[in-house]
């Protein structure tokens, strides 16, 4: 399209000050991208008619697969697992020979854990899968920038291990290939063993697979499963040790209903930060990945969830179905794997430190200002709880704790800040939040333009190049079973989306954009939330502009939301405070035009008891200003200092934009978020309809039904997703309108003696309900 690309994935300047110099190529910008399931005659040795036809196979059985000598014996001597042999053999010496039965049980333990890679059965599950892919997608774009940073950081000496998102099951196969293709060696992967059968567990394990254990708990405070702690922790370390690269998923696996972030994930990072903390490996070079999808491959629509193992038989029904689908379309779905920029683990940790210390809950934050009980929002940051002295002490368990509790959110914005927006996303984010009534194909191709280039100004990248219309048609081909296309007169069509739950595929499409448009979003929301706050109750005022709006309201305003949307969609750098972010958000606004600033006269606010009209000057005119403070000011007078103006800042307004494009552009980043606060504001109606005590998951069910039914009366399908339905039982969990509480079965649900009124009830909806644009 002629657009300008931009770079992505830098890893973070004030964490990581030294990786963001040195582990940076130089020349990045020159280098282009790269098909990797593209394979001609001209990538063999060889040349001739049955080479091109066996190109696949012969390019698979060239590939270099480096010797993986996992060693048995090593993990029995390392430290930790002697000292449980220690305590469990007879005398408690452990000296003489070790225990028969403590050996036996490790090695069982071992076996679950990994197993011998096979480089024959890689070099031929690599010919199928290649042929598999071609089949598939149309492409699989990858860096060659991307590229040359990782091998840089592996040839530093230190392990490399790559911490990615899970957009797709079929991601724990692809990315292996498509390093081992560009020689970073055998990727071993950690994959969840809930999700596979015991079938596929043998063979993924062949291909390079790590499985944990059922009886290991890799809690530090747990005393279960302390062997088959010891033995993973053990063959982590001498993996690192042997240099072979690591593969953890931080996201939940497709299906999962609750937070984005990953116990299991976790569990093998904290592995990873021990082994690092320990000094079993001096570093580890922590590279975040992502895989984007233009249209992701599900493995059983509408029937898989997490609970249900997948089987060797359902993984060939499943492609066997995605192929057929395939079959006869000549659009396929593009695939885009992104290589953040590679970090020292080591130097993370000791820079991070710093952000760590006592943070309020949320419950302590924002429930008094939901009920009306103070007005006063403070800037705190609330994804970490807890405060000691052994907080910045390494080596000590709050350390570990608070690594990972900031590194884990750190590594997932930095894969979602590096991934690529997809055609599909573009598309569906116009027809859902611009076009639901429909649009002619003739405007579509100039508002797919715009929302492109609008993405890649604020620093996202594009998963796709071409012609606009060529571009159009892809992303409408891949979303042909949610959207109708009308001709209605030669030449142009009408594209109409789908009513009914078509609507919920659209809004999970367009989510992949909101990351991008984030901030401009939240900002508008909380502009929407003070102009109907003044509105009449019968009208449309708030969307006028005409009232200006005070820097402190708006701060204090952006702060409440904030508070509210959940952490793992905000996704702050241990070195951003939520009140950096608010200022972030309202410089995002002036920058994209959508406040002006305005100055007024503090004597005419004061006497009309809020501001009514704009002044006469604008906020930029300060000719007067500073003739009178500043140029008449005695030499050597240093008295005038910014911060004795610290009142005037906090007295500085702004109003909407009146220019034609900015109504429409306001209305577009409130709705970005609406399926979300809609969700939220649908919870708290169900407060009083929701059976409780109840389990987590069962009073998520219940919420995901009453979607369901709400959106057959309202027609609001965007928000009925159960992702949605989870995080709003997480909030209001931690905003304490629902309590867990022990019980024979396990914990469950209550309502908050705070809530159970239905005058609680409603501040809490109307809360919610006053970020949410029509």
């Amino acid at each position: 399209m002629g657009k300008y690309r931009p770079f992505v994935g830098r890893c973070c300047q004030t964490c990581t000050p030294k990786s963001w110099e040195s582990l940076f190529h130089r020349s990045i910008t020159d280098l282009g991208f790269c098909d990797v399931i593209l394979v001609k005659e001209e990538n063999t040795r060889f040349r001739g008619w049955l080479v091109r036809r066996l190109c696949y196979f012969l390019w698979s059985m060239e590939q270099h697969i480096p010797p993986c000598r996992d060693a048995p014996q090593k993990i029995m001597e390392s430290p930790g697992i002697q000292n449980i042999i220690s305590e469990r053999a007879p005398g408690g010496a452990g000296e003489g020979q070790v225990p028969g039965l403590v050996k036996k049980e490790v090695q069982r333990i071992l076996d679950h854990i990994q197993a011998p890679p096979c480089p024959l059965l890689l070099r031929l599950f690599s010919w199928v899968l290649l042929r598999l892919l071609n089949c598939l997608f149309m492409n699989v774009q990858l860096h060659k920038g991307h590229v040359k940073m990782a091998h840089k950081a592996a040839q530093a000496g230190s392990p490399l291990v790559l911490l990615s998102t899970h957009k797709s099951l079929l991601d724990g196969i692809l990315l292996p290939f498509v390093l081992l293709t560009q020689g970073l060696g055998l990727l071993r992967v950690a994959w969840n063993p809930h999700t596979c059968s015991p079938a596929l567990r043998a063979l993924l394990r062949k291909l390079g697979g790590l499985f944990l254990p059922p009886e290991a708990n890799l809690s530090l405070d747990s005393s279960e499963g302390v062997l088959a702690r010891a033995v993973v922790q053990a063959a982590i370390e001498q993996l690192l040790v042997s240099g072979q690269p690591l593969l953890i998923f931080l996201e939940e696996p497709p299906g999962v209903r609750g937070p984005r972030l990953s116990a299991l994930g976790q569990a093998w990072l904290g592995v990873v930060v021990q082994a690092v903390q320990a000094a079993i490996v001096p570093d580890a070079v922590v590279l975040p990945v992502a895989v984007t999808y233009d249209l992701a491959p599900d493995v059983l629509p509408d029937v898989h969830h997490a609970s249900t193992p997948l089987g060797l038989w359902t993984g060939a029904l499943a492609i066997l179905r995605s192929l057929r689908s395939c079959w006869g379309h000549s659009h396929r779905a593009c695939v885009r794997v992104h290589l953040a920029q590679p970090f020292s683990l080591q130097e993370y940790t000791n820079n991070a430190r710093s952000c760590w210390g006592s943070r309020q809950t949320l419950e302590q934050l924002l429930q008094p200002i939901v009920l009306g009980q103070c007005r006063i929002c403070p800037p705190c940051v609330v994804h970490l709880e807890g405060s000691s002295a052994a907080a910045t002490v390494p080596g000590s368990e709050v350390f570990e704790q608070n690594c990972l509790i900031a590194l884990g959110p750190y590594l997932i914005n930095a894969s979602v800040a590096s991934s690529a927006v997809m055609s599909t996303a573009i598309m569906a984010t116009l027809l859902l939040f611009r076009h639901q009534k429909g649009v002619f194909l003739s405007r579509l191709l100039g508002e797919f333009s715009w929302l492109t280039e609008e993405t890649l100004l604020r620093g996202f990248d594009v998963g796709f190049s071409g012609q606009l219309r060529c571009l159009v048609q892809h992303a409408l081909s891949l979303l042909r079973a949610h959207v109708v296309l009308l001709r209605v007169r030669q030449g142009d069509l009408v594209v109409v989306p789908r009513p009914g739950p078509g609507l919920a595929h659209l809004a999970r499409r367009s989510a992949e954009l909101l990351p991008a448009f984030l901030s401009e979003a939240v900002g508008a929301c909380a502009v929407r939330g003070l102009l109907a706050a003044r509105a009449a109750p019968e009208g449309r005022g708030e969307l006028q502009g005409a009232e200006l709006l005070s820097q402190s309201e708006l701060y204090r305003q952006v702060l409440l939301l904030l508070h509210l949307l959940p952490q793992d969609l905000l996704l702050l750098q241990p070195c951003q405070s939520s009140y950096c972010y608010g200022q972030e958000v309202l410089d995002r606004l002036i920058q994209c035009g959508l406040l002006v600033a305005e100055e007024v006269d503090r004597a005419v606010i004061s006497a009309s008891h809020g501001p009514q009209t704009p002044g006469s000057r604008l906020a930029c005119d300060t000719g007067r200003r500073l003739s009178a403070k500043l140029l008449w000011k005695p030499t050597g007078d240093f008295t005038d200092s910014d911060s004795d103006d610290f009142e005037e800042a906090e007295g500085r307004y702004f109003r909407l934009s009146q220019q034609s494009r900015c109504p429409d552009f306001f209305l577009f980043l409130c709705r970005l978020l609406s399926p979300l606060l809609r969700a939220f504001a649908q919870a708290a109606t169900f407060l009083c309809q929701g059976q409780l005590p109840d389990t987590e998951a069962g009073y998520t069910e219940q919420l995901f039904q009453f979607l369901e039914v709400s959106a057959q009366e309202e027609g609001f399908f965007e928000c009925v997703d159960p992702k949605l339905a989870a995080s709003a039982v997480w909030t209001f969990r931690d905003l304490g309108v629902l309590q867990e509480m022990p019980s024979p079965a396990g914990p469950v649900l209550h309502l908050s003696p705070t809530f159970a009124s239905r005058d609680s009830q409603e501040k809490l909806e109307r809360f919610i309900r006053q970020f949410i644009c029509s």
